[in-house]
């Protein structure tokens, strides 16, 4: 995410890094880099020249001047203004309403709002703990209905069906009476993407936004438009009272444009950002944690959450204990943790939120194939329980039988064989010694082959 920005931004306060002064020339240096940074990333041009007017002027102000770690003064200062910029904090829902809160989402077409919608409706479920119902009002794109009925199927949300011959508002109304009657305490109510310059669909959501009354009327944008984002969000919001943002596919975003314009140009907040295709990934967007992702600097709190939530707590504790005591570690508890990786968004998801990772060559990065995962854990599944505890059996025929099971190759065979033997004698270092151990058996390398599949023992 945001890639390109992060390595710019990286290459730009570089310089700066434990240095123990600074002059206005290298000062105007870097702010000519910051600038060319923002711009490639298609940042808003008045949000460009208020970022670094802000930044340079504290960056010539006695506090950073002074300061006895200037460079680092400086880089907090660039953290700080980066904030400001994507909001300061996160601003949750607004659901204080009497039940059913009504949530109504607007965009464009192709930016992602029945995915959307699904996700909200997890997110709400998992983590409100809210009875969700949806509904369709998007009348006029083909499969539409049965595409969010689909999904509220897989998010476990109530379903309200409507059809293409219905009108719109008398679908959301219908809808409320109906959440009302089965208690729900959120309905989500998915619309037809339209363009701002069409009156007519414009005049329609209006329409349905004065039907339902909703407590929050969220945009939905494409995270790689880039500042275009930000300029929709704004044209909506003159028709629409929007009360905030949910960026999508921010994950293939190497940019990072739209996140850093959108708040300074409409003045509504990013409340969600999209990070995957799957109904588990969407993130409430904090501005600290982005501007630190931006930065090089991870994202740990949120890495956190996400293994106190997806991780199963039993299973990591089975294994701590069972090295601990000396058991050996088998391709079951390999498995495990390639599963456990897999709950996180996979190692591309985590090297995202760790810290210094845009510090990592890009040909060490490119070994990182959450692909190579799944396939692996399909090689395991393809033994028999007895291969799988005990590896030292599989020799020349049975490789040639799981390769057949799991349709791979015996090279694919023999390289999970070499993996796991790696990540064995890594796991070895958690008797007695623990982590530490097996950090300094690192030696801050990532072993032959590339980083273990399963990572850490989760």
């Amino acid at each position: 995410m945001f890639e390109n920005l992060t390595e710019r931004f990286g290459r730009a306060l570089s310089n700066l890094r434990g240095r123990g002064r600074l002059t206005e020339e290298n000062i105007k240096d870097t702010m000519r880099e910051v600038r060319m940074a923002l711009l490639e990333a298609d940042v808003a041009l008045p949000v460009v020249k208020e970022f670094v007017e802000r930044v340079r002027g504290q960056a010539m102000g006695e506090e950073v001047l002074k300061s006895l770690t200037p460079g680092q003064t400086l880089i907090k200062v660039v953290n700080d203004e980066l904030v400001k910029v994507m909001g300061e904090a996160n601003e949750g829902l607004d659901l204080a309403a009497q039940p059913p809160a009504v949530i109504l989402m607007a965009g464009l077409q192709g930016s992602g709002k029945t995915t959307t919608v699904a996700k909200l409706a997890r997110w709400l479920k998992e983590n409100a703990k809210k009875k969700v119902m949806v509904v369709s009002a998007d009348v006029y794109r083909p499969a539409a209905i049965d595409q969010l009925q689909t999904l509220a199927q897989e998010v476990g949300a109530e379903f309200y069906p409507s059809r293409p011959d219905q009108k719109p508002a008398a679908i959301v109304r219908n809808a409320l009476t109906e959440a009302r009657k089965q208690f729900a305490d959120v309905l989500i109510v998915d619309t037809a993407g339209r363009l701002h310059v069409d009156d007519e669909m414009m005049a329609e959501i209006k329409a349905l936004h004065a039907a339902v009354s909703p407590v929050e009327t969220l945009f939905v944008v494409d995270s790689m438009t880039g500042q275009d984002a930000a300029n929709t969000a704004k044209a909506f919001d003159e028709a629409l009272p929007l009360t905030g943002v949910v960026l999508t596919k921010a994950d293939g975003d190497a940019r990072g444009g739209a996140a850093l314009s959108i708040r300074h140009i409409t003045g509504k907040p990013i409340k969600f950002i999209g990070v995957g295709e799957k109904t588990d990934a969407l993130e409430p967007f904090y501005p600290d944690r982005m501007a630190s992702r931006i930065l090089g600097m991870g994202d740990v709190l949120t890495l956190v959450e996400e293994v106190q939530k997806k991780v199963d707590q039993d299973k990591a504790e089975k294994l701590v204990k069972k090295l601990q005591k000396g058991k050996g570690f088998d391709l079951v508890d390999f498995r495990d943790q390639m599963e456990q990786m897999n709950k996180l968004g996979g190692m591309a998801g985590m090297m995202d939120k760790l810290p210094g990772m845009s510090e990592v060559p890009e040909h060490v990065k490119k070994q990182v194939n959450d692909k190579e995962i799944d396939r692996m854990i399909a090689i395991i599944n393809s033994m028999t329980p007895q291969e799988r505890r005990f590896p030292a059996v599989i020799k020349g025929s049975r490789k040639r039988r799981i390769a057949q099971g799991s349709g791979t190759r015996i090279q694919d065979v023999n390289r999970l064989l070499k993996q796991f033997n790696q990540m064995q004698k890594m796991m070895k270092k958690m008797k007695g010694g623990g982590m530490r151990k097996m950090m300094r058996g690192l030696k801050g390398r990532m072993p032959p082959g590339g980083m273990p599949p399963g990572g850490f023992p989760m």
